[in-house]
């Protein structure tokens, strides 16, 4: 090949570069299209052979893709594009995402195309009372499913107001009950689309003010303390039973779902979220139940398009979003009748199975049938995988150095639930087995023969301590000790031989839906050190709304993991009687064990990367926030680096799930006063962050 000729290829070669460039949508055009689709980043990174954060830069407009790849992710989009077009402005041209708001000024009804005609009757008017100028903007429908044009929720005040996500404000009615729920499904158009072609679509959330509450007729506040909800001969529920509405075991109290029988492929049910009732738990959501309106309706919609539409606490909503991403059953075909019948999806919990003796907490049923009422069962009786809280006195030349600095790990039970292998199937109950870390369950082994230096604590234990004989451990805490280069030899095991990663989907809606947030706040992936962490001390004020969102995300990753193993509630409960939590496919002790197990060995690596390659040994550890002595305030003060890279395998400063940030920074005279004062049972690293001595965690 001549040299003309090359030349003349790499002008065609520029040339079609250069239309391929003009051929890209807008950044925000880009997320748009993968969202519409139900596509995950990781997704379209595999696919385009790319690193997740590539596509994250691509989405931002922080990069552009470069050939080849650019014409392969054109080609993604244009297909996306195909299925998803964008919404159409009413004089037919296309609303592309990144057009302008329109500031109401005087009453006027909005021009939201995502209305359907249908809806049209339904009263559509700008908010009221608000308490900064209101902002009108296009309420999309998700991906042209023009059943849930208003979006997941509504916020409905007391004059009638029902705020919808995207500053959508429509009239409904407020006489009773049974009227509210009538028109939510068949006027407001609310709702979500299913996370999987075989899960269920979500249900619309009705959020009830308080001064909604005055206007229903409802109590301020619930009587009934120990049950929290409504008695059954309430003159509402009376309205409801009246006109055949249904009400579930839990009642009407601060979340209560209303519904029918199912008319035939059509779901009739309504979620209520009742805020004076407590249903936003201050733990999770922080103050959002003093938000205005429309404020609370836009946290709230935030949370349910990057995560799930709440259907309860976090840790409820954080179980169901297992549920949602790997439904139980399937349609398929019938061999014998040729019609469609439902059947267990693979890599799913299809069904209740019992859990391994040592893995049932205190008060089980097989539990109590063992051992006596007051009990106190040994480490080779039961599965204690917790999290790490533990301690120890400083050292001299600790007690040198003016701070000590506490470094959390984000999302930290997130990022061990990915990738890892969890049981699906029952267990079996197996003698003397052969230890294969590829196989999850628990396991009876002595691992009191593994030591470590005095200042680090053991990675086998939630305190620390060396263990003393043999104890059960979950899978992961066992292959730890494998890769440690010791030699193990089990005595028994409860072993599950279905397994898979029934958690990924699940950590990567998360995981998307906490980055998603923390950029809004100004904390984005990639950014300098000094620079993250000069965010990270503000970004909690930059807004109030986003960081409530925030928060909910990171509970929703704890409780969700916490629910997996529900305990019994009082109320006429008694030790040895089954509770209902144990009648759910994900009622499921050993997955939160395996998880937790996860977070804690990966902190332990960490930690002793830090050990042997810097000599720097925890002073406290509380869950998944480690504290150091350090010479100066900031964690870059005493995290090693080599060649100007953080140390290989140690802690990272940065936004991603299982990196670190400052939790906070303390003299080492509070420290001291503080073991003094309280002796060598106090965790410094529960009051790191404040300074305060309280009976909480001030983790994350």
């Amino acid at each position: 090949m001549s040299n003309e000729q090359d030349g003349l290829f790499a002008s065609v070669d520029a040339l079609l570069e250069q239309t391929a460039a003009e051929a890209l949508p807008d950044p925000a055009e880009r997320k748009r299209l993968r969202e519409a689709a139900g596509l995950s980043q990781d997704q379209v990174a595999k696919a385009l052979d790319v690193r997740r954060e590539t596509v994250t830069g691509w989405e931002s407009g922080r990069t552009e893709p470069r050939p080849p790849r650019r014409a392969a992710y054109i080609r993604l989009l244009d297909g996306l594009t195909a299925s998803f077009p964008a919404p159409q402005s009413p004089s037919g041209s296309a609303s592309g995402p990144s057009a302008s708001p329109t500031v109401i000024s005087q009453p006027q009804a909005p021009t939201s195309p995502a209305v359907p005609a249908s809806a049209q009757a339904t009263t559509v008017r700008p908010p009221v009372a608000a308490c900064r100028p209101t902002v009108k903007k296009t309420a999309a429908p998700a991906a042209g499913d023009t059943r849930f044009a208003n979006g997941p929720l509504a916020v409905v005040d007391g004059d009638g107001s029902a705020y919808c996500t995207g500053g959508l404000v429509l009239d409904c009615p407020l006489t009773d009950l049974p009227t509210l729920v009538e028109w939510t499904l068949r006027e407001a158009h609310l709702g979500a689309a299913r996370l999987h072609r075989s899960g269920k679509d979500a249900d619309p959330l009705i959020v009830l003010t308080a001064s909604a509450v005055q206007r229903l007729s409802l109590p301020a506040v619930l009587e009934d303390r120990r049950g929290l909800r409504l008695p059954d001969d309430h003159p509402a529920l009376k309205q409801l039973a009246a006109k055949q509405w249904k009400l579930t075991k839990r009642g009407f109290g601060p979340w209560a779902r209303v519904y029918r029988t199912a008319d035939g492929a059509r779901r009739q049910c309504v979620q209520f979220a009742v805020v004076p009732w407590g249903a936003l738990d201050t733990r999770s959501w922080g103050t959002a139940h003093q938000l205005e309106p429309a404020e609370l309706a836009r946290l709230l919609g935030t949370y349910a398009t990057r995560v799930l539409t709440p259907c309860g606490s976090t840790a409820v909503t954080g179980l169901e979003l297992m549920t949602a991403l790997r439904p139980p059953t399937r349609a398929a075909k019938d061999p014998a009748g040729g019609g469609w019948v439902s059947a267990p999806m693979p890599g799913s919990l299809t069904e209740p199975v019992e859990c391994a003796l040592p893995e049932a907490p205190d008060g089980h049923p097989a539990v109590a049938a063992l051992y006596p009422r007051f009990h106190q069962r040994t480490p080779d009786q039961v599965l204690d995988e917790e999290a790490y809280q533990w301690a120890r006195p400083l050292t001299d030349a600790e007690c040198m150095k003016p701070y000590v600095v506490g470094i959390d790990v984000n999302m930290a039970f997130a990022a061990a639930a990915n990738r890892l292998t969890v049981g699906l199937s029952a267990p079996v109950h197996v003698h003397r087995p052969t230890f294969d870390a590829k196989l999850p369950g628990s396991w009876l082994a002595d691992l009191s023969h593994i030591t470590f230096d005095e200042r680090l604590p053991s990675p086998f234990t939630p305190h620390g301590e060396r263990p003393t004989g043999p104890a059960w451990y979950a899978t992961p805490t066992i292959a730890y000790a494998v890769e440690l280069g010791y030699q193990v030899s089990p005595i028994e095991a409860y072993l599950r031989y279905e397994h898979g990663p029934y958690l990924d989907a699940w950590y990567t809606r998360l995981r998307d839906a906490y980055i998603a947030t923390m950029a809004d706040l100004g904390v984005t992936p990639g950014m300098p050190e000094e620079q993250f962490l000069a965010a990270m001390a503000t970004h909690q004020q930059t807004d109030p709304v986003l960081a409530a969102v925030l928060s909910a995300v990171k509970a929703t990753v704890k409780g969700g993991i916490g629910k997996l193993r529900e305990r019994a509630r009082s109320g006429g409960w008694r030790p040895g009687e089954a509770w209902p939590a144990l009648a759910r496919p994900t009622w499921r002790p050993d997955i939160r064990a395996a998880v937790i197990a996860s977070a804690r060995v990966n902190m332990h690596r960490k930690m002793l990367k830090l050990a042997h390659h810097a000599g720097l040994y925890p002073v406290a550890i509380l869950s998944d926030c480690a504290v150091y002595a350090s010479d100066g305030p900031s964690p870059l003060d005493f995290l090693p680096y080599q060649d100007g890279k953080p140390l290989p395998g140690g802690f990272r400063i940065g936004v991603s799930p299982g990196m670190v940030k400052h939790e906070g920074t303390q003299s080492v005279l509070w420290a001291e006063g503080l073991l003094e004062e309280y002796g060598p049972e106090v965790n410094i690293a529960r009051h790191i962050k404040t300074g305060i001595v309280s009976g909480q965690d001030e983790g994350e």
